[in-house]
């Protein structure tokens, strides 16, 4: 594994990292090797996980903002005289501007530091609250919640910081712990949403949004210090220089300049481009989107089921917990496969394929298709089903909606390596930006279709659509190798761990050098 490499030239190759390491200027570049105790890699678990449970808050808050809004719809709507759609449009718009701006933020986590990047977006976030709470008229929320929506950093900086402090092959638990705060953001957003919109005045949906942001912006403040690489090293490189070791230099003091425009571009542009040349890419985004879109068509189809058994606001917004309860069924369950994994790669760190990380992807995902088709019929309501029975379907659909992001995000870690955030990328893009286009159709959705059963044929037709976009879980699982070898991205990683011997960092500058040189002209 990296670790064990790297520790073995911590040990003994100090002459040859040193050789590696001087430059043709006669300056002497400080490598990662040279000082790894000081990385995130060497923090310990104790740290690492005082940090991720921190950024699991900063997660949890970002989400919590796009589906709590959905609680201030029909208050809005009353207090400026606007339709209920024309309301709805302050969730798309912070959903779709929230899916730009986690792709917007991530290169600038890189050449800056996570710390500042996560800062400033936590900053500007809440900043925006405060219009919002104070808005003389509805186009002041449109306006504030598209800024605060592209202000938000999200997973492209939180999943990047679980890289900072894990090597690939031990990520897993980290990642399923994001993914957890990502999912379960948008959950407890509607459950606290329920008791806001009964007892609150409508602007206290923002205050209490802004509320939450300050303290996870204090606890990342005064808990979480810089975890990039690249900044750890400039940093060290400052203190040597002070200490005596005049000719040593971290890797960003030696870039001759920072981004470029172009390299910006190239940067922004490759998810984009992954998403729509890398078939793995394409069809687990689209899979991953439709399942979050769900929960936010959820947001609208909960009221009107829920109501037929005479559940009042607040009992609606409890009813989500059925939805938390199957995230933590699912996240539970990772635990076993993770561990055999890593039991099987102690012994031989190339005996599992990329395509293994999807194994329980293939008992889980069916649970969507099987969960909204029972939520379908079971929501003819009284007498003829007891209220449970949607709540324990919408569970299932939960445990699958988890699954499949966590072994997706999982897989394209595994098969794209330093590409994997901007593979993952397109996930979170495909993710947000059909979740903010579902906060806006679903509830015409539920109410101009199927007549009689106008609660029971959409979710059918959900039911239907799940069943095909889940078919790609199982064609990349038994065709995976055959499709990566057709994957330029792919290939490139593969060739470098066939003949890599420099330090992580390095070698993520490197394929970031590959990849630009290949999508320039």
């Amino acid at each position: 594994m990296e670790i064990s490499r790297d520790s073995k030239d911590l040990q003994g190759g100090d002459e040859e990292d040193g050789d590696k390491s001087r430059r043709s200027d006669g300056r002497i570049e400080l490598m990662d090797t040279d000082c790894y105790e000081k990385l995130g890699f060497s923090y310990s678990d104790r740290k690492k996980w005082i940090i991720l449970s921190v950024i699991f808050m900063v997660q949890t808050s970002m989400n919590f903002n796009t589906s709590v809004f959905a609680n201030a719809i029909e208050p809005l709507s009353d207090h400026f005289d606007i339709s209920l759609q024309a309301a709805r449009t302050g969730q798309m718009i912070f959903l779709i501007a929230y899916a730009l701006g986690s792709e917007l933020w991530a290169p600038w986590s890189e050449e800056l530091g996570r710390w500042p990047v996560l800062q400033l977006s936590l900053f500007l976030v809440n900043i925006w609250q405060i219009p919002c709470a104070l808005a003389p008229n509805f186009a002041t929320i449109l306006v504030c919640r598209f800024l605060g929506g592209l202000f938000s950093a999200g997973g492209s900086v939180t999943l990047g910081m679980v890289a900072d402090m894990w090597e690939p092959d031990d990520q897993q638990y980290a990642v399923a712990f994001i993914v957890l705060s990502s999912v379960a953001g948008s959950v407890i957003g509607p459950i606290a949403g329920g008791f806001i919109q009964t007892y609150l005045h409508w602007r206290w949906n923002f205050w209490i949004q802004l509320i939450f942001g300050v303290v996870v912006q204090a606890m990342h403040f005064f808990l979480v210090p810089e975890t990039r690489s690249t900044i750890i090293l400039d940093n060290e490189a400052k203190r040597r220089r002070k200490a005596g070791e005049s000719n040593i230099w971290g890797p960003g003091e030696l870039k001759q300049h920072r981004l470029s425009m172009n390299e910006i571009l190239v940067i922004w542009g490759r998810p984009f481009e992954m998403f729509v040349r890398e078939p793995i890419v394409l069809w687990l985004s689209l899979l991953s989107g439709f399942s979050d879109a769900l929960i936010f068509i959820f947001l609208n189809s909960f009221q009107p089921v829920f109501e037929q058994w005479g559940f009042s606001t607040t009992e609606i917004g409890l009813a989500f917990c059925s939805i938390l309860v199957g995230y933590f069924i699912a996240y539970s369950s990772f635990f076993p496969f993770i561990r055999r994994h890593r039991a099987i790669r102690g012994r031989d760190p190339h005996a599992l394929l990329p395509e293994a990380r999807l194994y329980w992807l293939l008992y889980t995902a069916p649970l969507e298709t099987i969960g909204l088709f029972g939520f379908a019929w079971t929501s003819l309501g009284p007498p003829h089903v007891h209220w449970i029975a949607p709540m324990i379907f919408s569970g299932l659909i939960a445990i699958a909606n988890f699954s499949i992001y966590m072994a997706t995000i999982d897989y394209m870690i595994a098969s794209y390596g330093p590409y994997a955030a901007s593979a993952t990328g397109g996930n979170a893009l495909a993710r947000d930006f059909l979740a903010g286009l579902a906060a806006l159709y679903a509830a015409p959705f539920y109410e101009h279709i199927g007549g009689k059963y106008h609660l029971e044929w959409p979710t059918t037709i959900l039911g239907c659509l799940a069943f095909l976009v889940t078919i790609p879980i199982y064609i990349f699982y038994w065709k995976g190798p055959a499709i990566r070898e057709r994957s330029k991205f792919a290939q490139t990683l593969a060739s470098d761990r066939a003949a890599r011997g420099e330090g992580r960092v390095a070698s993520e500058r490197k394929a970031s050098e590959a990849g630009h040189l290949e999508a320039t002209p």
